[in-house]
């Protein structure tokens, strides 16, 4: 199944420059490393009201997080199919769901690192 299209809000569309002062790019160059986040993406965050990160995730941890992300979407996949009887035995629902357990647990590990 292919993604579905963005809505026109949605595209990041508009490209908006602006000036400032070397000491005021260096801040914000080092606002958006220390949170190990791009610069455009620490001012979208900040104009926007989100939250930003509470601390930096060391590149390798990075990794381990968007990998263990990818195996907790195919666990998702799994339990829900599992939910609809297309897979019926419940032992593997209640596997499915000690291993989305374990996998919140290490992320959340990951995190406080």
């Amino acid at each position: 199944m292919a993604r579905p299209k963005k809505d026109i809000e949605s595209i990041k569309a508009i490209i908006t420059s602006f000036r400032l002062s070397v000491d005021q790019y260096l801040a914000l160059a080092h606002n958006a490393e220390s949170l190990g986040i791009t610069i455009p993406d620490y001012i979208r965050k900040k104009i926007s009201g989100r939250p930003l990160p509470r601390t930096r995730i060391s590149p390798e941890n990075r990794k381990l997080f968007v990998e263990l992300s990818r195996i907790g979407n195919n666990i998702n996949q799994l339990t829900r199919n599992s939910h609809l009887k297309m897979h019926a035995p419940k032992s593997l629902f209640y596997q499915l769901e000690e291993l989305r357990r374990v996998l919140h647990e290490l992320k959340s590990e990951i995190k406080k690192q």
